[in-house]
């Protein structure tokens, strides 16, 4: 059995078609959507609607963690705008061109920069969503949690420490454990380049070590400290920042 594995795929629809190729099937942990690129400025909702300099100067003020500051530059570009309505037509656009790449079957759970309530409009029937659910893949038993929890950038599929928590433990035992963002371990959570710690959730690492799935996989941290990491008997592994390098990670048994 081979399953692809893809995370943060921010747009990245190219490759996200030749992800499943050789796979017997695929899994996405999220984020789809690309709001903004930090690496090329001109690519995102954000440059679309307000250019590339402004892109610059919000990319710079929430790398130094001025995210007040941030959120006081965006709230002035939005004046004016419908930015619920201008947000959710790019983003519909980005779901169209997507879900139409992935190939059948695919199993896919939220990233913290997704919208949970527009996914059954473009998931067809080779898709199957999952968020503190499980599902059997030749065998295995998979089980996925969506989102991000709080931070101070407020992305759209941000919950509580509680609500994400209860979804972990409402999934029991699995031999694999797909979420979107790490378990709470400083080398899985921090990012080399943003040069900041990504939140991870304490409660994923709680259940890694008392379930001891064979694999925990998730993305989030597009370049982290450690990309692998053993926790007791399961291999941790950050699957990738999949905009950047168009390659899934592949589990074989």
């Amino acid at each position: 059995m081979r399953v692809h594995v893809v995370s943060d795929v921010h747009g990245n629809s190219r490759d996200l078609k030749r992800a499943g190729e050789g796979a017997d099937a695929l899994i996405c942990l999220g984020d789809l959507v690309l709001f903004l690129d930090y690496a090329d400025h001109s690519r995102g909702i954000f440059p679309d609607l307000f250019g590339v300099e402004n892109a610059d100067r919000i990319v710079e003020l929430r790398t130094a963690r001025r995210f007040e500051e941030a959120r006081e530059f965006g709230n002035r570009l939005w004046d004016g705008v419908d930015r619920n309505a201008a947000v959710e037509s790019a983003v519909r656009r980005q779901y169209a061109e997507l879900f139409a790449a992935f190939p059948t079957p695919t199993y896919a759970t939220f990233g913290n920069v997704d919208i949970p309530r527009l996914w059954p409009e473009y998931a067809g029937s080779g898709i199957t969503v999952l968020d503190g659910e499980r599902v059997e893949i030749g065998g295995r038993v998979f089980g996925f949690v969506g989102g991000g929890l709080r931070t101070p950038m407020r992305t759209p599929y941000e919950i509580d420490d509680e609500v994400y928590a209860a979804k972990i433990a409402a999934l029991g035992e699995v031999d694999v454990l797909c979420t979107h963002i790490p378990p709470d371990v400083p080398e899985l959570c921090y990012d080399t380049v943003a040069r900041r710690f990504e939140r991870g959730s304490a409660a994923l690492l709680d259940a890694i070590r008392e379930v001891r799935p064979k694999y925990a996989v998730f993305g989030h941290v597009h370049q982290p400290l450690a990309r692998r990491m053993r926790i007791g008997a399961t291999e941790c592994v950050n699957v990738g920042h999949f905009a950047s390098t168009g390659t899934p990670w592949t589990l074989e048994w």
